[in-house]
């Protein structure tokens, strides 16, 4: 079977035992730990990680943890040298546990409780990221307090279409994250900012959304936060030294899809906020980046077993699958598509037309993917592998229909171990008062 290695992990190979990632079967992972799984390919990982690192030398790259995070993750994180974005108490905890320090994190989100900015401010979390008027003065009176000053950035919103799902785009004027460029929110945010006791403003932060597969955007974004910083100079005399651009940069998901390349996007970037500070007459700031998919989701497979195949002449066929919308949300969210393989056997026989693969849930809207090429010889029992699914798949699984959520099982080097463990039916229930 090809492989595209845009599509799969990077250590995939195909034989007659079917696929293998870090020189272990997935029929032999099947085996040992059951499905589905998902299976994350630790080299491609780390190797992504360093990829990112040395195509923003001397600037900041900061893991964003809501895309996949977990003890074992959190290590990698550390020993690539990538800070980590956060977003919850869960994550900086998780952060915190791995022996990831303040000063290589930092914090969003568009309504943290003051116990979390308490505990962000006591971990000496290198950057908030404040994104209201209410969390200023909040998170002011917190720093205040402790007898600090907390470094923060300001959240903007740049007014930058992402081209892609209305539900994933955030850097669009109205939306519930940050302050508008365009109706002077941000200014007004700014002001507010400098004349906080306890902050320390020293720059603008942005993200335009997710999935995204063209360059420009990053561009026209970089133009007017340093447009902003220029008007913060003139305004106020303060040179803002960090500019962070956020993260999004979108993955492929079908074999036709052709996305970008951070060695390729890193330069384009960097000029052109080179450019724009020279135009402007301020001083190129420290970028810093956020990726969170383009380093988790080409990593990780699920792997599943086909229940039941339904053959309906005139209508199309139903491959039911152990997992579904429990372990992958994404497809009733936002349409998103996928491919799928057939992973625990070669077979010579041809691919008849497209089936539909279903999850095992209560849902007509359960689809794993809607338009699969999978052989004609395809039965009960045969195991299946959806590539990229490294992003969001875990981060969202839940347990509707009381499902246990999937185990995590690196691969490295012919040996597989699991990262975050499978869960019970007691697990699901121990919150149950009785």
């Amino acid at each position: 079977m090809h492989i595209p290695p845009h599509l799969w992990p990077a250590t995939t190979t195909s034989g007659t035992d079917g696929l293998e990632i870090g020189g272990v079967l997935l029929s032999d992972i099947a085996e040992e730990f059951g499905t589905p799984a998902f299976v994350l390919d630790e080299d491609d990982f780390r190797a992504r990680c360093r990829s990112w690192r040395a195509a923003f030398t001397g600037h900041d790259v900061f893991y964003a943890a809501k895309a996949f995070l977990c003890h074992q993750v959190a290590t990698w994180l550390k020993d690539e040298g990538l800070g980590i974005d956060v977003c919850s108490a869960g994550e900086l905890r998780t952060a915190r546990r791995a022996g990831i320090p303040g000063s290589s994190v930092i914090f969003h989100g568009n309504n943290k409780s003051v116990a979390e900015l308490a505990e962000a401010v006591d971990h000496g979390v290198s950057l908030v990221v404040v994104d209201s008027h209410d969390e200023i003065a909040r998170l002011s009176d917190i720093a205040t307090h402790r007898g600090t000053r907390q470094q923060v950035l300001v959240r903007v919103t740049p007014g930058v279409e992402a081209h892609t799902h209305a539900h994933i785009t955030t850097g669009t004027d109205d939306q519930k994250f940050g302050f508008s460029l365009a109706t002077g929110s941000a200014h007004r945010a700014i002001s507010h900012a400098l004349g906080a006791p306890g902050l320390e403003l020293v720059g603008l932060h942005s993200h335009l959304g997710s999935q995204i597969l063209r360059p420009d955007v990053f561009e026209t974004a970089a133009d007017r936060l340093v447009g902003l910083m220029a008007d913060t100079a003139r305004t106020h005399g303060t040179l803002l030294r960090r500019l962070d651009l956020g993260g999004g940069l979108g993955i492929a998901y079908l074999p036709d899809d052709e996305p970008l390349d951070v060695r390729d996007l890193a330069p384009t970037v960097i000029d052109r906020v080179r450019k724009a500070c020279a135009w402007a007459g301020v001083p190129m700031p420290r970028l810093a980046v956020e990726p969170g998919r383009a380093i988790a989701g080409p990593t990780t497979v699920t792997l599943y077993t086909v229940g039941t195949i339904k053959r309906q002449p005139g209508l199309r066929t139903w491959v039911s699958v152990d997992g579904g919308l429990s372990d992958n949300m994404r497809p009733a969210l936002y349409d998103a598509s996928y491919t799928a393989a057939l992973a625990g056997r070669a077979t010579a026989r041809s691919t008849d037309e497209p089936v539909t693969v279903c999850g095992r849930h209560c849902e007509s809207g359960d689809i794993v993917v809607d338009s699969a090429r999978l052989p004609s010889d395809l039965a009960v029992g045969d195991l299946l592998a959806v590539p990229a699914s490294g992003a969001y798949h875990r981060s969202m699984a839940n347990n509707y229909n009381s499902q246990p959520r999937p185990p995590v099982v690196a691969v490295r080097d012919g040996a597989a171990r699991v990262i975050v463990r499978r869960e019970t039916i007691d697990d699901v229930l121990r919150l149950d008062v009785r």
